[in-house]
């Protein structure tokens, strides 16, 4: 088997299921983070180029990610779309999958990835990268190819439209707000 054909096999088997729940927190849909997945592999790996290691792979698969979800979101933006909230049989299959005292933390990230569907694609890919991935700002701004003040005005515009949402959100960011303090909360 060929280097960029391994490296293919043990990102899918070891880091696959991180990858796919990645573009689905993005997306809000297992069909469309399917697709996103497989768009991201077919752009990193079409070349045949050999990359130097799994976590390579993975950082360029995850860029891709990114990339194609930004992308389909501005080709988007020009047509109309509802934000359907969680299906039904989530809520119900997470649920039936925890103990009743884990109900509430199981309707909150529900209510969570609901309130992310409402931002925009980069509000959306700076926020996830930044507070679930718990990414410094600085590799936000690397990953998606961004100033790291851009960052920093997504994720504070972001947070802003979550917490109109949902008031008690904790996303607090230690390093946005500091640069807010210094510059007197001037954006």
């Amino acid at each position: 088997m060929s280097g960029w054909r391994e490296t293919l096999d043990t990102v899918m088997r070891e880091r696959g299921r991180a990858l796919y729940g990645y573009a689905y927190v993005l997306t809000g849909s297992r069909e469309e983070a399917e697709d996103l997945l497989q768009d991201a592999l077919v752009r990193t790996f079409r070349t045949g180029r050999a990359l130097r290691s799994v976590e390579a792979a993975q950082s360029y698969v995850k860029r891709a990610i990114a990339t194609a979800f930004i992308d389909g979101g501005r080709r988007a933006a020009a047509r109309p779309r509802t934000v359907a909230s969680a299906p039904d049989e989530l809520r119900a299959a997470g649920m039936r999958m925890v103990a009743h005292d884990h109900g509430a933390r199981v309707d909150e990230a529900l209510d969570l990835h609901d309130a992310l569907l409402t931002l925009s694609p980069r509000e959306r890919a700076c926020i996830v990268l930044r507070h679930l991935e718990d990414l410094p700002v600085a590799e936000v701004a690397h990953v998606l190819d961004l100033a790291p003040g851009t960052v920093k005005r997504y994720l504070h515009d972001g947070v802003a439209k979550l917490r109109e949402v949902l008031p008690d959100v904790d996303l607090e960011d230690t390093e946005t707000v500091a640069i807010h303090a210094r510059n007197g909360g001037a954006r």
